[in-house]
């Protein structure tokens, strides 16, 4: 591949970094390695439409990758959702894992480490193309006291700001979670408020699997709906178990105001009480569940926080999607117009509308 042809690809993304490069150069540099990262996934674009008319592709991927296409059609007519132009094109990636993504936080109190980005704001993560730069930048903030976590990511969404491909990453998830993976990426192009990366990724985590879930039973497929279903439950069952844990950690801060230490040596006590319960309570009731290799739970501040991204306030979006009479459109509106009536905290503004004390909840 040419270097020209990737540069070409990667102007759009370019000029999304030339604020941070001019003002914040670390940012700046991350940004333009970024930058050239996602080039390169765009210079290997193809039209999906195309790949689904060549006779050289398989009848599996042609299947998925017509799955990708009514599931992008659904979002934007159905479900209301701006799909712009991503999905309309593939791109294949050397590795199993697109991107590793950096969580930090600090040990003694529940505040995350944030990273500020244009567009986006602060935000408690950090995306890694390379795993040795996800490596060393979490044994650096490591070094510096604070807890670090990483995880994978097989997708990434641009805000809608460039024509995000389908990935190769993704094409290989099933059905219910590749047409869940399209509508939450779609959630972002149509809503994202910056500086709100927890209320964000929920928002999406709750259109996305609300949407798989109606997707499915529009084209009739009873046994992908009730795996929507189930992942929906479960996604609200973590999200309360992980909830218990943050508040009981919080709890046991506090009781400790003077001392570090003992601050430290209380969130042990909690984490370990936490992964009795996660074993008890918990994994039995996830896929795949194996009693006799049972999952060996890292607990710190940083993973709990990192685990609380996608699942913070799912029961209060469904709770305002039965108010909207399960229609999926109507709750996302409502959501939508909540968050932008109170920017600097969304979630109250949810939560003032559910309890009915919020006159300038927006109707």
């Amino acid at each position: 591949m040419k270097v020209a042809r990737v540069a070409r690809w990667t102007a759009g993304a370019l000029a999304l970094a030339v604020l941070a490069f001019l003002t914040l150069v670390p940012t700046g540099r991350y940004l333009v390695r970024a930058a050239w990262a996602e080039g390169r996934i765009l210079a290997r674009a193809r039209s999906i439409d195309a790949l689904v008319r060549d006779s050289t592709t398989s009848t599996e991927t042609r299947q998925k990758l017509e799955l990708v296409l009514a599931a992008r059609a659904f979002a934007a007519d159905s479900v209301g959702l701006a799909a712009k132009q991503s999905f309309t094109t593939y791109s294949r990636i050397e590795h199993d894992t697109l991107v590793v993504v950096l969580s930090a936080a600090y040990r003694d109190r529940l505040r995350y480490k944030t990273w500020w980005f244009p567009i986006v704001g602060s935000v408690p993560y950090k995306g890694f193309f390379d795993v040795r730069d996800a490596k060393r930048a979490a044994a650096d903030l490591e070094r510096d006291g604070f807890d670090a976590y990483l995880r994978p990511s097989s997708a990434f969404s641009t805000l809608g700001y460039l024509n995000d491909p389908l990935l190769s990453t993704t094409l290989g998830e099933d059905s219910a979670s590749l047409v869940n993976t399209v509508i939450h990426e779609l959630t972002h192009n149509t809503f994202y408020a910056p500086g709100q990366a927890v209320f964000n990724e929920s928002f999406a985590n709750f259109v996305g699997t609300r949407g798989a879930e109606w997707f499915f039973r529009v084209h009739g497929d009873s046994a992908l709906v009730a795996e929507s279903s189930e992942d929906w439950a479960r996604q609200k069952m973590l999200g309360r178990f992980w909830s218990g844990v943050y508040h009981s950690v919080d709890s046991a801060f506090k009781a400790h105001p003077d001392s570090r230490d003992e601050r430290l040596r209380a969130r042990e006590i909690v984490f370990a009480a936490a992964r009795a319960q996660f074993a008890r309570d918990v994994e039995p009731s996830l896929p795949g569940y194996d009693a006799a290799h049972p999952v060996q739970l890292h607990l710190d501040n940083a993973a709990l926080m990192s685990r609380r991204i996608y699942r913070t306030g799912l029961d209060d979006f469904d709770a305002v999607y039965e108010r909207s009479g399960e229609r999926l459109p109507a709750a996302l509106r409502q959501i939508i117009a909540l968050a932008k009536s109170n920017p600097k905290d969304p979630y109250a503004a949810v939560h003032a509308y559910l309890s009915g004390s919020a006159e300038a909840a927006a109707k």
